[in-house]
Formats: C-alpha cells, sequence, structure tokens
C-alpha cells in the first residue's frame, strides 16, 4: 500500500510527522511507499539517510488553521494537504494522512475525491476508548446541522466501518440523545429514531445517553457534529484532568508515592487504554477515498498508527464496501 503523507500539517510538523512515517514502515512491512509531501528543504532536515520506502513530493505552500478552509485551497494551489489528496485522486496512493487544518483537508477531500453516491454530507468517525473498547462515534464535527437522512447515511457508514476496519461483527448502532425512550430529544433525533427503526441492514438498539459512551453500550454512535464534538472534546479533556489529579494526589504523601511504584503496571495498562493514539486518526466517512484526520497536536505514535488505520480500511475494502449500498433516494430520506 503507498500512503500520502502531509507532513506540514500540525502542531508538530514536520519532525514527529516524519518520524511517524519513519516507524510505520518499520512495524508495518505491508506499507509498499509513504509520500512525504511539503517543503523539500525541510524534509530533508530530518531523514538521516535516504530510504527506499520515503519519497518525497515537494509542496510550496501550507493551509493553516488560520485560513479559511474553501479560500485558501482555492488560492493556494500546491498546499501539502492539496497535493497529497490529488495523489490519491490520480491512483498513485490509497489513502492520504494529515494532522493539519480539518476543514483543509475536508475541502481537498470534497473537491479533490468527491463523494461516494448517496452521500449527502461526510462525516468524521473517531474511534473513542471505552470500558468495551474502541467504540465508533459520528459525525464528531464536520456537520454541526444536520437533517434526518444525514443521520440515517452516518448509521449506515459506520455500521459498514465497524464491521470492516474495528472487525466488530453486527455492530451495535445507536442515537445519542438525552433519554432512552424513543420520545425524548429535539425533533431531529426523535424523526430519526423514528427512521433508523425501519432502516435495514444496521443492528440499531436505540438511543444512549452520554453516560453510556464511556461504559460501550454501543458500537457506532450517531449524531451531529455540534454534539459529536462537544463529546470529543469533553472526553479529551476528562482524560487530561484525571491524569494530573491523580499525580497531584501521589505527590502529597510517600506512602502515596510508594503505593503508585507498586501499581505502575496497572497505571501503564490503564493510560494505554485511554490513550486517543492507540487508535491512530479519524477518518473522514463518504468521500470516494481513504482520508485519514489527526488530532493537531500528534506526536509520532499518533501518526504511525494513523497510517495503520489507513492501511486497514484499504486492505479490508472499505471504500468498495460503501460504493452503491448509500443511496437514500434524491432527496434523502426521512426529513
Amino acid at each position: 500500500m503507498r500512503v500520502a503523507l502531509d507532513v506540514m500539517g500540525g502542531d508538530n510538523a514536520p519532525g514527529e510527522i516524519i518520524q511517524g512515517a519513519l516507524e510505520a514502515i518499520k512495524i508495518y512491512p505491508q506499507i509498499e511507499k509513504i509520500f512525504l509531501v511539503g517543503d523539500k528543504e525541510k524534509i530533508l532536515e530530518h531523514i538521516a539517510k535516504k530510504h527506499d520506502k520515503l519519497e518525497i513530493i515537494h509542496a510550496t505552500e501550507v493551509i493553516t488553521i488560520e485560513d479559511h478552509p474553501g479560500t485558501a485551497y482555492r488560492r493556494k494551489k500546491d498546499a501539502s494537504i492539496t497535493v497529497a489528496t490529488k495523489l490519491v485522486k490520480n491512483g498513485e496512493a490509497q489513502a492520504v494522512v494529515s494532522a493539519g487544518s480539518t476543514g483543509a483537508q475536508m475541502v481537498a477531500a470534497l473537491f479533490g475525491l468527491g463523494r461516494i453516491k448517496g452521500v449527502d454530507r461526510p462525516a468524521i468517525g473517531t474511534v473513542l476508548p471505552t470500558l468495551g473498547g474502541g467504540k465508533l462515534l459520528l459525525d464528531a464535527g464536520a456537520n454541526a446541522d444536520c437533517k434526518v437522512h444525514n443521520l440515517l447515511q452516518f448509521a449506515k457508514m459506520g455500521s459498514v466501518y465497524a464491521q470492516k476496519v474495528l472487525g466488530i461483527n453486527s455492530p451495535k448502532v445507536a442515537l445519542i440523545n438525552i433519554g432512552g425512550e424513543e420520545t425524548k430529544g429535539n425533533e431531529l433525533v426523535i424523526k430519526t429514531y423514528q427512521e433508523l427503526v425501519k432502516l435495514k441492514g444496521i443492528n440499531f438498539i436505540g438511543n444512549i445517553e452520554g453516560r453510556d459512551i464511556p461504559k460501550g453500550t454501543a458500537d457506532v454512535m450517531v449524531c451531529d457534529g455540534f454534539v459529536g464534538n462537544v463529546v470529543l472534546k469533553v472526553i479529551e479533556g476528562m482524560a487530561f484532568s484525571f491524569s494530573y489529579l491523580l499525580k497531584d494526589e501521589i505527590s502529597k504523601s510517600v506512602a502515596a508515592k510508594i503505593g503508585s511504584g507498586l501499581m505502575l503496571p496497572a497505571l501503564t495498562g490503564l493510560k494505554k487504554r485511554m490513550d486517543y493514539t492507540e487508535y491512530g486518526g479519524a477518518p473522514l466517512l463518504g468521500v470516494d477515498g481513504i482520508s485519514i484526520i489527526c488530532h493537531g497536536s500528534s506526536k509520532s505514535k499518533a501518526i504511525h498508527n494513523a497510517i495503520r488505520v489507513a492501511y486497514e480500511s484499504n486492505s479490508q475494502g472499505f471504500i468498495e464496501a460503501l460504493r452503491g449500498n448509500l443511496d437514500m433516494g434524491e432527496d434523502g430520506n426521512g426529513d
């Protein structure tokens, strides 16, 4: 498999991004080639020697988080994310991975790769650590305002992704709501519930509340991008706060320090289970090609795991599984 890696995107670019590529080709022998897309001179500063599986593709521009995604995409024709996405469009690579501007990556994917037939709006699918393992949340921020047919499409795409990439047989699909009853919630979720019950091809288990998310009650958790992004940021904030409070309490006494030493293996295991970098990047579901979005603060571990996600998506034929299976009518369904 060949991957186009935008090495100029993210808080730790290009050093940590390139290091992630180096780690990926060591860990995953299935990776045939990683195209390092970005400023050639800056890239060479981080590569000690030539590697057969690495190829530099020079790009003179970068779309930053300060740029308006649509405007920057039109003006910065040689931006790294644009060039990387074109490699996928042209068949030179099978996936694009970036930790840069999420908006820019979405625009590049929409205009560069296009949407799969039947998809109105692509969604960001983020795998969250839960008591039941990694579970898929979508939309995690691409669409703040949604209609019923958007959420139905998210449910279908999420179900296929959970089966093909996460390896979950008959994944349990749930709608995030303020209560378990089908009559709870706003107009959008009430109408969506009514349509999801009738939707064939998915294992819909009903509504789940916010407290059910970390339990891993559902394999695929569906919501609009506004709710999804709030959920994602709360979980990230809670993980950070828990780690900070734990360290603070341990530092208060000698007994706690000794006890923490004895508990180190358990604490290490807990940290790994709650570490988002273990799950790699978030796929942009619904575009006609594999586009993996990484957290802006991603370091090498997150990058090499994102490359793994790209490989798994490609090897399991995720895009092919979606094509032709999502057409829900000219005007959508359920509005």
